[in-house]
């Protein structure tokens, strides 16, 4: 190979059974290598089983010293914890943070190196914590989605499936799944004034509400004329394989057979779990343990995106398989990596639809679970609920809930949350309405979009300057109607994106959203008890840069500016005037001139709009929607955007030769 340098990730339970070998031959063939090594505590592809023998950072620098490596560095997230003595000499603890320029000074090293990446896995910190076994630091990230762009940028830098969508009014905005956090912070890097961190006070849950008070008939049981089989499929670390014990327990403790196959995916929590339940009327009936293709009774879904795989459907068939499926839409790695990603829940019901034959419910079991009970944990056994009531189970409710007090854990939780779902599955809307009320639907007409955001750009600057926002989007809806009967959308994209460049958040704008109602309000509906704030900001007039990446560094402030943000949110009338102190920074130059230029766009667009260039001006009017973020972030998104607006442009003044024809 002529390649000079590579890098090479080895993880600690590897290195310990056999990759410490891979490293001697490295240095003995004298290879210029980079080994990574990633000490997470855990044997993480199997289970999270401890690792067999003693081992730390520390002795494995040691060990790589002996073996002749050159260079080695420790990576830490807390490069406190180690102390000179214990490492060999000149071996530097970084903090993780300085990967990348660790790496960097490492791949230009003749010979071997070594990082020794320090860094529990975030599942088991999360179940050590659980069972009191590792400090919970008593600190979360919350996100101020009015603040919040939608850039996607703490993705970006985290890759991190806690930090969620949220459709709101003003677009999709990021939240934090408080229940999936592990409490990494590094969606923090996110360049974004958006983020906050609670410290003390703890989770506010919302009230169990009691089901014992309905009287729940007993369900009907499927004939055991064969072996019965019930797939269940979700998210590891949500308690799917406790669903197929369950299972198991109540068939046993009726008299029956019964078989249970756990295929797990590699990852412990977050990766795909199918369980495969066979329950027959004898134990000498069950000849397999695995369901058959095409040979599951039932399809218990407590996943949709697991459900719909083809591990999954290709155990269901029409006329067999009947179907219950969760409706939730938990998002996949692929919105880390696209900000605009939207979940495919209709295309993967119609997968799990057409392969049952029809025979499926969609219940939102997460969102009435957590409604009900305070908690998503509750979502299965919620599940486990409906699918008997709806007598698609071999066993009794009395044996399920039998089976419940057998395992031992959260014993009464478990059992409130089955009889939530087995009142589900009697009368569905019931649950619903008690659950929760429907949120208020989200503006979408043009007349509702306009009502709205003239509000919200009177609240931001005054009347006068809605009325300015009002006047062109009525301007772009004439022109539609009389340039281009019967098609719709440019006038709409106008009403959106026009607003989103004349509310720029510059520091007043920020200022205000933390000193709304709507902020406080959401913060007081997710935590209780005494806690403080810090805001995480990079101020563009002090803020330091990195000089690594040259970009400015956020750092986080305490209690004291919420204060100065109500002064400054006073100060909105200096925006754009000779006293403004932050209008002459060319990051608020830049987004005054997006203002000019978008105004003289929508002149030109509405004065030549037509059938056949109506989908170029539609396209052009819509692009400041991709324009989001903040500082260099931003930056990106406006030189994109600029880039395709040259390319729609040419396209609006010279349609293609058939849509002129066609006109």
């Amino acid at each position: 190979s002529k390649t000079k340098h590579v890098f090479q990730n080895m993880g600690d339970g590897t290195y310990l059974h056999s990759g410490s070998l891979a490293i001697r031959a490295a240095v003995a063939a004298g290879t210029t290598i980079t080994f990574k090594i990633l000490y997470n505590d855990a044997v993480a592809m199997t289970g999270g089983q401890p690792m067999d023998g003693p081992l730390s950072p520390a002795i494995i620098a040691r060990q790589l010293a002996a073996e002749g490596v050159k260079r080695i560095a420790v990576l830490s997230e807390a490069p406190e914890r180690y102390t000179e003595s214990e490492l060999p000499a000149g071996t530097p603890v970084r903090h993780r943070d300085d990967l990348d320029q660790v790496q960097k000074e490492f791949r230009e090293v003749e010979g071997v190196t070594a990082i020794v990446y320090d860094q529990t896995c975030a599942a088991e910190k999360r179940r050590r914590r659980k069972r009191g076994l590792m400090e919970d630091p008593p600190r979360r990230v919350f996100i101020n989605q009015e603040v919040c762009e939608g850039c996607g940028d703490c993705g970006t830098q985290s890759n991190c499936l806690s930090v969620t969508p949220v459709e709101t009014a003003f677009g999709r905005k990021r939240a934090i799944d408080q229940s999936s956090c592990n409490k990494d912070f590094s969606c923090l890097k996110g360049f974004c004034p958006s983020f906050v961190t609670v410290e003390g006070g703890k989770l506010r849950k919302p009230k169990p509400v009691a089901a014992d008070e309905v009287a729940l008939p007993e369900p009907t049981q499927p004939a055991l004329d064969r072996p019965y089989g019930i797939l269940v499929t979700g998210i590891g670390g949500t308690g799917v394989v406790t669903i197929g014990q369950l299972l198991g327990m109540a068939a046993h403790l009726e008299g029956k057979g019964c078989s249970v196959m756990d295929m797990t995916g590699l990852a412990q929590k977050g990766g795909a779990v199918l369980s495969h339940v066979r329950i027959a009327a004898r134990p000498d009936q069950l000849n397999a343990v695995r369901i058959g293709t095409g040979a599951a009774d039932v399809l218990l879904g407590c996943d949709l995106v697991v459900s719909a795989s083809i591990d999954a459907l290709s155990r269901s068939a029409p006329k067999r398989t009947t179907a219950i499926v969760n409706a939730q839409e938990t998002i996949t790695g692929d919105f880390t990596r696209n900000p605009d990603w939207d979940f495919p829940a209709s295309k993967l019901q119609a997968m799990i639809s057409e392969t049952v034959g029809g025979a499926v419910d969609f219940p939102d079991a997460t969102r009435l679970a957590t409604a009900l009970m305070g908690d998503a944990i509750a979502t299965n056994p919620f599940m486990l609920g409906f699918a008997c009531q709806r007598g698609l189970l071999p066993v009794s409710a009395a044996a399920i809930e039998r089976a419940i007090e057998l395992n031992g854990v959260a014993i009464e939780f478990n059992k409130r949350a089955f009889r939530w779902g087995r009142r589900a599955g009697i009368d569905l809307a019931a649950v619903e309405r008690i659950a929760a009320p429907a949120p208020a639907p989200l503006p979408k007409t043009l007349e509702e979009i306009v009502a709205h955001r003239r509000r919200h750009l009177t609240e931001y600057q005054d009347a006068a300057y809605a009325d300015r926002y009002q006047a062109l989007v009525d301007r772009a809806a004439a022109a539609e109607r009389t340039r281009a009967p019967g098609l719709s959308g440019f006038a709409l994209a106008v009403a959106k994106s026009y607003a989103k460049l004349l509310a720029y958040k510059d520091e007043y704008e920020v200022a205000r959203l933390y000193n709304a109602a709507s902020f406080a309000d959401r913060l007081a509906q997710q935590f209780e008890g005494d806690f403080t704030l810090k805001v995480h900001l990079a101020p563009p007039l002090w803020a330091q840069r990195d000089p690594a990446t040259g970009h400015l560094k956020k750092r986080a402030y305490g209690g004291w500016v919420m204060r100065a943000f109500g002064i400054l949110a006073r100060l909105k009338g200096l925006r754009g005037t000779a006293f403004d102190p932050f209008g002459h920074s060319a990051e608020r130059r830049e987004e005054r001139r997006l203002i000019a230029e978008y105004e003289a766009l929508i002149a030109e667009l509405c004065a030549g709009i037509s059938p056949a260039n109506h989908a170029a001006a539609l396209a052009l009017a819509a692009l400041p929607e991709t324009i989001r973020g903040y500082g260099h972030v931003k930056s990106a998104s406006i030189a994109a955007a600029a880039m395709r607006r040259t390319e729609l442009i040419a396209a609006f003044r010279n349609p293609p030769a058939q849509s002129q024809a066609a006109q």
